[in-house]
C-alpha cells in the first residue's frame, strides 16, 4: 500500500503531485500526469487519453514513445477493449500480459510491443475524465523478470500508487479546465474590445479617405497639382488602414490554436456554440494530426465563418463540423440544415456570406473550397488543404 512506499518514494510522489497542480494548461497537465506516472512506477511506456463523445479521444498524450514512432503509429486509438472497460466501467485493469487478454484487439504495426499492463480511470465523481495506463514495468536491481519480454509485472502496491495519482490528476485536470474556461471568457471580452477599437479606427480612416477622394475629384480639373497631393494623401491613409487591419488580425489570432492545436480548438468552439445556441452543433475528427500553422489558422477561420453563417443567417437547427485526414492533408466540412441559398442567383451572396474571404483563405494555403447549397435544403462548405 502507499504506506509501504519508502521515504524517497514519498518525496517523489509529493513532487509529482505538486507538479500536476502547478500547471494551468490542460495539455501540460496531461503531459505532467503521464510523465509522473511513468517515472514513479518505473514503466517503459505511459499514456493518457481524454475521451470524446464519439468513441474516440479528444486528447491523447504518451511518454516513452519518440515523435517519429508516434507519427508512424497512425490515427489515435478508439475506445474499445481494455480502454473501454476503464472508461465505461471506471475499473482499474492490471494484467500480466495485455496480449493474452480476451479484449485485446491488436495494435498497428509500428506500435511498440507491450506485455504487463496497468490501467486506471481518472474520475471526478461519476464523470470519467480519462484513462491513464502504463506498460512494461522495469525490474529493480537484482529482481528477476516475470514476463517473457524481460519485464517485472505491476504489483498491488503499484496499483494503489496509480490510484492515488489518478485521484490527484482528476483534481488537477478539473482545475485546469476551469481555468481555461475562464480564460476563454476573458479572451472573448478582449476580442470584443479589439473589435470595437478596430471598428472605430478603421471607420475614421475610411471617413478621411472618402473626404480626401471627394476633394481630389473636385480639384482634378482646376488644380491638378493639389489633386495630385490629395491622391498621395489617399495612398498614405490607405496604407495606414491596411497596417491597422493586419495588426488586428495578428492580435486576434486565437491563442488556443497555438497552444492546443486545431482539433482541440475546433472541439472547444463547437461545444461553446452548442451550449450558446438552440441549434445542435457537433464536431467529429478522424485521423487528423498537426498541420502547418498557416493551414490550421485558415481551416479554423473558415469553420468559424461557416458556423456564423449557419447559426446567424440560415436559422439552422443542426450544424455538423467534421475534420478528417485525406492523404497528408485534411478536409473540413461544415454542414447545416438551414434555409440554404442559390449561389448563382444572387451575385452579392458570396460577399454577404463571407464566401469570397473563405475562398481566399483556402487559396492562400494551397487549398480548395467548395460550397453546395439550395434554398430550403441547407448548405455544405468543404475545404481541403494539402499536407505540410
Amino acid at each position: 500500500m502507499i504506506g509501504m512506499v519508502p521515504r524517497s518514494g514519498l518525496a517523489a510522489v509529493s513532487a509529482a503531485l505538486l507538479a500536476m497542480n502547478r500547471q494551468l494548461d490542460v495539455r501540460e497537465v496531461l503531459q505532467t500526469i503521464v510523465a509522473s506516472a511513468r517515472d514513479l512506477l518505473d514503466a517503459e511506456y505511459a499514456a493518457l487519453g481524454v475521451p470524446d463523445d464519439h468513441g474516440g479521444f479528444a486528447q491523447f498524450v504518451v511518454a516513452g514513445v519518440s515523435d517519429r514512432q508516434w507519427k508512424a503509429i497512425g490515427p489515435l486509438p478508439r475506445q474499445h477493449g481494455i480502454l473501454a472497460a476503464m472508461l465505461q466501467d471506471a475499473t482499474p485493469q492490471r494484467l500480466a500480459d495485455v496480449r493474452k487478454d480476451s479484449r485485446f484487439g491488436g495494435w498497428p504495426k509500428a506500435h511498440p510491443d507491450m506485455s504487463d499492463f496497468l490501467g486506471m480511470p481518472i474520475a471526478d465523481g461519476e464523470e470519467v475524465l480519462g484513462a491513464l495506463f502504463l506498460a512494461n514495468k522495469h525490474c529493480a536491481p537484482g529482481e528477476r523478470p516475470t514476463t517473457r519480454k524481460g519485464t517485472c509485472a505491476f504489483t498491488e502496491d503499484d496499483e494503489e500508487l496509480l490510484r492515488l495519482l489518478a485521484q490527484h490528476a482528476a483534481i488537477a485536470l478539473t482545475n485546469a479546465r476551469l481555468y481555461e474556461r475562464s480564460r476563454e471568457l476573458t479572451i472573448a471580452g478582449e476580442r470584443a474590445r479589439i473589435g470595437h477599437e478596430l471598428h472605430d479606427a478603421v471607420a475614421q480612416k475610411l471617413f478621411s479617405l472618402r473626404l480626401t477622394a471627394q476633394a481630389a475629384t473636385a480639384l482634378v480639373d482646376r488644380d491638378p497639382d493639389r489633386a495630385k497631393a490629395e491622391l498621395h494623401e489617399i495612398a498614405r491613409l490607405s496604407a495606414e488602414a491596411a497596417d491597422e487591419l493586419r495588426a488586428a488580425v495578428v492580435e486576434m489570432r486565437p491563442t488556443a490554436l497555438d497552444e492546443d492545436g486545431l482539433v482541440a480548438t475546433l472541439r472547444t468552439q463547437a461545444g461553446v456554440l452548442d451550449r450558446a445556441h438552440s441549434a445542435a452543433v457537433t464536431f467529429t475528427c478522424e485521423g487528423v494530426r498537426a498541420l502547418p500553422a498557416a493551414q490550421e489558422e485558415a481551416l479554423l477561420r473558415v469553420a468559424q465563418e461557416a458556423l456564423h453563417n449557419a447559426l446567424r443567417h440560415a436559422q439552422a437547427a443542426r450544424v455538423d463540423v467534421a475534420l478528417v485526414r485525406r492523404g497528408a492533408g485534411a478536409v473540413l466540412t461544415v454542414t447545416d440544415d438551414g434555409t440554404g441559398f442559390d449561389p448563382g442567383a444572387v451575385r452579392s451572396a458570396g460577399r454577404h456570406l463571407g464566401l469570397v474571404s473563405m475562398r481566399d483563405r483556402a487559396n492562400g494555403v494551397g487549398g480548395t473550397l467548395t460550397v453546395q447549397s439550395e434554398p430550403g435544403k441547407g448548405t455544405a462548405v468543404e475545404m481541403e488543404v494539402p499536407g505540410g
